[in-house]
Parts: C-alpha cells; sequence; structure tokens
C-alpha cells in the first residue's frame, strides 16, 4: 500500500518524501480512506508514535479551502510540544501545495502575541484545551464554523484534568456538519462517555490489532535486583548503548530530581523534565535535548505527555508505572516512525508479578537480562 493508492495528492506525497516517509503505516492506512470521503465521524485507537499525525492531518488538507479565511479545522493536543509538532508536520507537508495557514495556540505563551497571530488568514489551529478556553472566553477565536474537530491523544487529555474544557469546545462547535475525529492509545470510562455524547452513533471505529497496541519494533527487557544496585545498574545499561539517546522514567518528581543530580554526578549529559518546572525551563531541556546536547533525559509520566524526538535509542523504566496504560505510553517514546527500539524496565522481586500482568494486559514478551 503507497499514499497514492490511498488517494493522497501527487504534491503532498512529494513533501511527505522530503520528510522520509515512504510507506503508510497501519493508522494510515487505515484512517485515511475513510477520513477522506468526507462527511464521518470517526474514532481510531493506536499506540503512541505510529504516525497518527499524518492520519489525520492529510485528509484535513484534502478537504481545507486555502481561499476561505476562517477556520475550518480545529485539532485539540494534551500539551504545548505535541501542538508544535503537529503545526510543524502540517507545514512541511503542505511544501508543494496551495498554501494552508495553521496556527498553534498553547499555554506557557503570552496571549495578546496568539491573538495577534489569529487574526490572519487561518484556516486551522492546533490548540491545548485549557488556552483555547482562555481565547473563546476573550472572544479572540471563532470555533463555530469548524467543520473538522479532531481529539489528539485524547486519552492524555482526560488523564490531565481537561474533561470540563473538552466537554466545553464539544458543546462550542457542535452541529449537524461537524464532524469529530477522536484519536487515542487507550479508550478509558471517560473517554467513552465523551464518544456516547458527542460523537455521531454511526462512527466508524478503527482500532489497530491488539499484538501492535504495543509498537512491535520495541524489544522489552528487564533487569531484577533490589532498589539499592539500581542506580550502578542503570550506569552499567547506560554504558552497553555506547552513543544512544533515550529517555529515563521515575514515578515521582522527587525520584526524577535526585536520579538527575546522580547521573550529572556521573558526568552524565542529563536534562531533568518534572511537572513543577516553569514552561521556559521545560523549553530550554526539550531544546538541547532535541538538539543533542544531552543524551539522557529524566522524566515523570506527566512531563514525558507530547515528548516527540526522532531516534531515541531505549527508554528505560527506572520504576514501574502504576498504570500499563503509562507503561505503554512510555515505551512508545523509542522505535518510532518505523525505527527499532528498546524497553528497559528494571525491577525487584515484588514487581516481577506486575511485569508478568503487563505482558497478559499488553500481549508481550518481557526478556529477562543478566
Amino acid at each position: 500500500m503507497t499514499f497514492k493508492d490511498l488517494g493522497v495528492s501527487e504534491d503532498i506525497i512529494k513533501g511527505l518524501n522530503e520528510m522520509g516517509i515512504i510507506n503508510p503505516t497501519k493508522i494510515q492506512e487505515a484512517a485515511i480512506p475513510i477520513l477522506t470521503e468526507g462527511e464521518v465521524d470517526f474514532v481510531g485507537q493506536a499506540q503512541t508514535g505510529t504516525g497518527k499525525t499524518a492520519a489525520f492531518g492529510l485528509p484535513i488538507l484534502a478537504q481545507v479551502d486555502p481561499a476561505k479565511d476562517e477556520i475550518q479545522a480545529l485539532i485539540l493536543a494534551p500539551t504545548r510540544e505535541l501542538g508544535q509538532q503537529i503545526a510543524r508536520q502540517l507545514f512541511k507537508f503542505t511544501k508543494y501545495t496551495d498554501k494552508v495557514f495553521t496556527e498553534a495556540v498553547y499555554g506557557g505563551e503570552k496571549i495578546d502575541i496568539q491573538i495577534s497571530r489569529l487574526n490572519r488568514p487561518t484556516q486551522i489551529v492546533v490548540a491545548t484545551p485549557g488556552r483555547l478556553i482562555d481565547l473563546m472566553k476573550r472572544k479572540a477565536i471563532d470555533i463555530r464554523k469548524v467543520k473538522t474537530l479532531v481529539l489528539d491523544e485524547a486519552d492524555e487529555m482526560l488523564s490531565m484534568g481537561f474533561k470540563k474544557d473538552l466537554t466545553e469546545i464539544l458543546e462550542g462547535t457542535y452541529s449537524q456538519e461537524r464532524n469529530v475525529w477522536l484519536f487515542s492509545a487507550t479508550m478509558p470510562q471517560d473517554l467513552n462517555e465523551i464518544i456516547n455524547k458527542y460523537v455521531k452513533k454511526n462512527a466508524r471505529k478503527v482500532s489497530i490489532d491488539k499484538e501492535d497496541a504495543v509498537n512491535t519494533g520495541i524489544e522489552h527487557q528487564f533487569v531484577t535486583g533490589d532498589d539499592n544496585s539500581k542506580l550502578d545498574t542503570l550506569a552499567y545499561f547506560l554504558k552497553s548503548q555506547g552513543k544512544k539517546r533515550g529517555i529515563i522514567f521515575t514515578k515521582t518528581k522527587t525520584a526524577a530530581r535526585t536520579l538527575s543530580k546522580q547521573l550529572a554526578a556521573k558526568n552524565y549529559e542529563v536534562g531533568l523534565l518534572e511537572g513543577d518546572m516553569l514552561q521556559k525551563d521545560r523549553d530550554k531541556v526539550m531544546r538541547a535535548f532535541k538538539g543533542k546536547n544531552l543524551r539522557l533525559l529524566v522524566s515523570t509520566d506527566v512531563a514525558a505527555r507530547g515528548i516527540d524526538v526522532a531516534n531515541l535509542g531505549f527508554v528505560v523504566h527506572y520504576q514501574l508505572p502504576d498504570q500499563t496504560d503509562y507503561y505503554t505510553h512510555r515505551s512508545g517514546r523509542t522505535a518510532r516512525a518505523g525505527n527499532t527500539g528498546l524497553s528497559l524496565a528494571l525491577v525487584n522481586q515484588y514487581e516481577l508479578k506486575k511485569l508478568r500482568q503487563m505482558e497478559r494486559e499488553l500481549n508481550i514478551k518481557f526478556t529477562q537480562i543478566r
């Protein structure tokens, strides 16, 4: 299957090829033909890092009328980083087509700057829910004529506490003509409530095979030991990885801060991401990590949401997450866009039971090393 087979235009394909996107992923193969049909609601379940941006972005670009100076499509994303990344990709997709203007709006930047940008011709808006609500309250954005509303990483938005905001946005765009396209890695109860209320009953639903719920390009490994030896085990693993780059996850902010200091003391180029950081500090760390000035990132689950960094070799679970879904989100940071990667869990004897439970729930196999 090629993008041409999926009905994507030659001009867009030219842009995709320049980005190194040659063959469609499973979610793209499944979603693009349905979404380009036009008037359709859609629910797609697919793992993080499987190419969802192109799955909804290409059909949106095919439908948007560049001659109309009004917001025709609205894409909601959980974090500033993911919103910026979606806007950048849409811009690159359209390198050889008629100009379609996309604006990204999010917290952490002066709202007045974003309001002035929205005064320019804009056909697509990518927004975090909180900032969009702020703009709506100021009457700085009109979403009533939105034809397509995309909820990307919908489960993440709910787990970050955006349910009330999402409901307000869905109510604010509600019309018979408006289509909702919802993409999510998991389907928690809260999300099913939103689907039942705001997505049409005849919506098309696609779920990428259960065995692909966790990216098949990821090798899952674990090491057992007591908690006192974890740091030494991690240092041994990092040495074995040469110059490969990766993210190390902890459950708590305190553990993340402590571990980043311990790694820095061992002369590792390491950055820290945790929920209490100011946006400017977070941006600084992400610029350094994406610019390859940092080899490692220590992060909590909440702080890592929306991160997309190309060519990460590994993910380490320094502490296992409480929820199986979080393991999926964490490990999905590696092996993106058809690459392979490694996900290593450092566990004590008590956590082995949880590991076996994850194997069953996610239909994956963990290999024990040393």
